[in-house]
């Protein structure tokens, strides 16, 4: 079959040759590559459980025999035809059925034991260990693997409890009276689940203390992975004493995963800098530790030349480099993160032992369906798709480079060299970045401006000084000599440091965005897939759909007006300008922060200027909607007849509901619902979504599953 050609290339050769290795493959219409499949699979299998935690209500047993149904249809029709096509469908169904149900199993098996004696905020004695430390500004946030919980039969496997650490550390068995009640609802549909996302940490409760932590004495044996987080938060004290006050904290976040110490100023001159991916162990840190070892070895046993000319010097440092990376993992705490990184080096390595290409494509899609059949709800987390969307699309631009300049050719001069050095970072980072950016957006609602030029100024130190005085410091720390290469760690660190300060207080450094709607993310997911993997159309198919998404997102008109479940409201309101204000102030801080990211705005909000009287108050939006806040049943007679939207303060009564024409949202409605976000034209509600509503027929939301 002919392939399509572009006009106008034809008298330019170096541009048809840039498309053409840009596509990859001629744009024709040939049967896929049976040999590419395995590429397609862990895309498939995200797909499927993407599928399950997007489904409306908890999927019983008849979404998932349809698929197994049309799967066995799909199989039977290659066992006839036998052509590839046919294979594909098949597979890449399998994997789907097979992602759908992994997720569904997961999330069952990890349920929590009934309850109900805590659906609302309780207070019981909690006695367990400390299995973890979160934060330590203000009362510590800590995490209690639980022993016995009072109330309760079966205790949760964790519960997250703000008290005073006091004297004691992680490992130390615990007692302390708290008050519990379930994990938060998201604020906003669409957003952050806190539910969710302790339902797959298995933490039954959350809540805060209200006595003083004290010493316990638990039969019961100590778990192994607590004597691992006694020692971690030991090293982290001792290497954040040798750092010194001013880096010590981010130089045991970086080596050992603890970063409850990281101040906070820091933590957000990083993330507003666009460095905040180096406080978080993942791809770069185990790639950094693991293939530094890498390197160190294998120049060991090339330089043993007897050795070297009878061997490969690859194999045993392949093997080191494993050693290391699991001993990191080990040490650094062994977070989702870190497990993501170490089974993506595990691959490499492994394809290293094989004689395999280290650095491809496929073993990107073995570490993905390691992940995926381990940790199915991982797809979903922001984490899982910018660590894998950089390293794919810096292959994809490594093979596109590699077709558009087969010659190759190294440059011999060392200013050459140092300039060929330059470029690659700068590529590198422009491609990550680039891959990562939208998913970034998407999911925080926030872009760092200056991030490619922190990471520009920043990484080279990160890279080429800081680690290698890490992995230094935690080598020698074996035998009490980590000292000097500390100080050269916090040397390095401070310039770090001064980059992202000097990068976050730039103006403009931060730029906000609307929240995407959950489809777009999906869409921009399975174009960018098909982007990365693709050749010929379907790699032209991909940057349409990304192309797609991103404009629809650039499109999509942010709401205009959010109540909080506790009543607040924010919106625009007549004589306030563009500004949003709140209704007030002291209640819901946190709900009016999020949604106000969610729209863009970073601001902190003023009150709404309202017309109030003796029954409550009174305001129009900018949008034309009259809203009446009030606590008083009397207000309800006249505000029913010419309000749009009531908040009530109180419960409303069925009866009063039904004959009021306006939209009334008093406290059971409010509690049902959870926070609401609405889109408003001329006056009217045209669109109301609910935070509750979209999880209530979820195991994480209350559903028991079928």
């Amino acid at each position: 079959m002919k392939s399509l050609k572009f006009p106008l290339t034809g008298e330019i050769p170096a541009l048809r040759q840039a498309i053409r290795s840009g596509l990859g493959a001629p744009l024709t219409l040939n049967a896929p590559d049976p040999y590419r499949l395995i590429l397609w699979a862990p895309v498939a299998l995200a797909v499927g459980s993407a599928l399950y935690f997007s489904w409306p209500v908890e999927p019983g047993r008849f979404p998932v025999l349809t698929g197994v149904f049309v799967t066995a249809l799909f199989g039977l029709a290659w066992c006839v035809r036998r052509d590839v096509s046919t294979l594909y469908l098949w597979v890449l169904l399998a994997c789907i059925c097979l992602g759908f149900v992994l997720a569904g199993h997961r999330s069952h098996a990890l349920a929590p034991p009934p309850l109900e004696r805590f659906v609302g905020e309780r207070s019981a004695q909690v006695t367990g260990w400390i299995e973890r430390v979160e934060r330590l500004d203000g009362r510590a946030r800590l995490l209690i693997r639980v022993h016995e919980l009072e109330h309760a039969d079966t205790p949760p496997v964790r519960v997250r409890v703000r008290a005073g650490l006091g004297a004691f550390e992680p490992g130390d068995a615990v007692r302390v009276r708290a008050r519990l009640s379930p994990p938060s609802a998201p604020v906003a549909a669409g957003g952050y689940d806190p539910g969710r996302a302790a339902w797959f940490d298995q933490i039954g409760l959350t809540g805060y203390a209200i006595s003083d932590l004290e010493p316990a004495e638990i039969a019961a044996p100590r778990p192994l992975m607590l004597e691992l987080a006694r020692f971690r938060w030991r090293l982290s004290e001792r290497l954040q004493a040798g750092a010194g006050p001013r880096t010590g904290a981010v130089a045991a976040a970086l080596l050992t995963g603890e970063r409850a110490r990281v101040s906070s100023e820091d933590a957000e001159a990083l993330r507003l800098s666009g460095l905040g991916h180096i406080l978080a162990i993942s791809g770069l840190h185990m790639a950094l530790f693991a293939g530094g070892a890498y390197w160190l070895i294998r120049l060991i046993f090339a330089a043993w030349e007897p050795w070297a000319r009878g061997h490969d010097p690859r194999k045993p440092a392949a093997l080191g480099a494993l050693v290391a990376a699991s001993l990191y993992l080990v040490v650094s705490g062994a977070a989702v993160s870190t497990q993501r990184a170490y089974i993506m080096a595990f691959v490499v390595l492994v394809g290293v032992l094989c004689d395999r290409q280290a650095f491809s494509m496929r073993s990107l899609a073995l570490a993905a369906i390691f992940i995926i059949l381990i940790t199915p709800e991982s797809v979903i987390e922001p984490g899982f798709q910018m660590s894998f969307s950089a390293v794919a699309a810096l292959i994809a631009s490594f093979d596109v480079y590699r077709r558009w300049h087969p010659e190759g050719g190294g440059s011999t001069s060392l200013l050459a060299k140092l300039k060929d050095a330059i470029a690659g970072l700068s590529a590198t980072s422009l491609i990550a970045g680039s891959a990562t950016g939208a998913f970034a957006v998407f999911h925080f609602q926030r872009m760092a401006a200056y991030g490619l030029l922190a990471n520009l100024a920043a990484m080279p130190l990160f890279t080429f000084w800081v680690m290698p005085a890490g992995g230094a410091a935690l080598l020698f720390s074996v035998i009490g000599l980590e000292g000097p290469f500390l100080w050269i760690m916090d040397q390095g660190l401070r310039r770090v440091l001064d980059v992202a300060y000097w990068a976050s207080s730039l103006e403009g450094a931060v730029v906000g965005a609307n929240a995407a709607d959950p489809a777009l993310l999906a869409l921009y997911g399975l174009g960018f897939a098909c982007l990365v993997i693709g050749l010929g159309w379907m790699r032209l198919g991909g940057g349409v759909l990304v192309c797609a998404a991103l404009a629809l997102f650039m499109v999509q008109a942010p709401p205009q007006m959010m109540i909080t479940d506790g009543g607040v409201v924010l919106a625009r309101f007549e004589g306030a300008g563009d500004a949003f204000t709140v209704t007030d102030r002291r209640r819901g801080r946190f709900d009016a922060r999020v949604f106000l990211q969610r729209t863009g705005a970073s601001y902190r909000p003023e009150r709404s200027a309202l017309a109030c009287d003796a029954l409550g108050c009174t305001g129009r939006t900018a949008e034309g909607l009259l809203l009446a806040v009030t606590d008083n049943p009397e207000a309800l007679v006249e505000d029913c007849g010419r309000a749009d939207l009531i908040v009530f303060d109180g419960v409303v009564s069925a009866w009063r509901k039904r004959r009021c024409a306006a939209l009334l949202l008093d406290d059971e409605a409010r509690a049902e619902l959870g926070g609401l976000e609405f889109w408003v034209h001329e006056g009217r509600v045209v669109r109301m979504r609910s935070a509750e509503q979209a999880r209530q027929g979820r195991l994480w939301g209350g559903a028991q599953g079928s």
